[in-house]
């Protein structure tokens, strides 16, 4: 019998990794989100900080500038490289257990290989915006510019790495507002759909 896995996609400030991790406590199964980051870094030989910051999102907010960037054409990237260490260790992870991934493209990596809940989690730009501030203590720059900017790099990584649009509700199983549901009510949501 496959494990069973849910795979937590998300907007930036929306809130994803908590209802991730409030779900995996409630169903008693890991959550790797930081977790991933580290076995990665272990296994590419980068640090935790580099892999935090490149196996998300790219150099470009458009995946065309993407695939043209420095180093995509005529061998791998960095991006690239980790990219493979992200896929085997994604795979190996869901061949152990059942668990919560967070982020990290877990959701197309899985497809077919794993028993898999994919799930996406938006919220309107202004509490999202408002939350990077109150929760992640974000203060460099306008926090509606940074969601806006987080958000672009991610789906243009995930278009680049996939050829699918990132959230765009025909790639998951259920697409849920935190913040008009609140970040219980759509791990609730979640787990009752285990």
């Amino acid at each position: 019998m496959k494990n069973r896995i849910i795979t937590i996609s998300r907007e930036f400030g929306s809130g994803g990794r908590t209802v991730g991790k409030i779900a995996a406590q409630k169903l008693g199964v890991p959550c790797y989100d930081q977790e991933l980051i580290r076995e990665i870094a272990g296994q590419s030989g980068f640090t935790e900080d580099y892999v935090a910051e490149q196996s998300e999102c790219t150099r470009h907010g458009n995946w065309i500038a993407n695939a043209f960037s420095e180093g995509s054409l005529g061998g791998f990237s960095n991006q690239d490289y980790l990219w493979i260490v992200q896929r085997k260790v994604i795979l190996k992870l869901a061949q152990e257990e059942s668990c919560v991934i967070v982020g990290r493209c877990a959701d197309y990596i899985l497809g077919k290989e794993a028993d898999c809940l994919r799930v996406f989690i938006h919220a309107d730009p202004a509490k999202r915006a408002e939350r990077i501030v109150k929760v992640y203590g974000e203060t460099g720059e306008l926090p509606e510019k940074r969601v806006r900017d987080k958000d672009r790099r991610r789906a243009a990584y995930y278009q680049f790495y996939t050829d699918m649009k990132w959230g765009e509700a025909r790639n998951y199983h259920i697409a849920l507002d935190s913040g008009a549901l609140g970040i219980e009510k759509c791990a609730e949501l979640i787990t009752s759909l285990y």
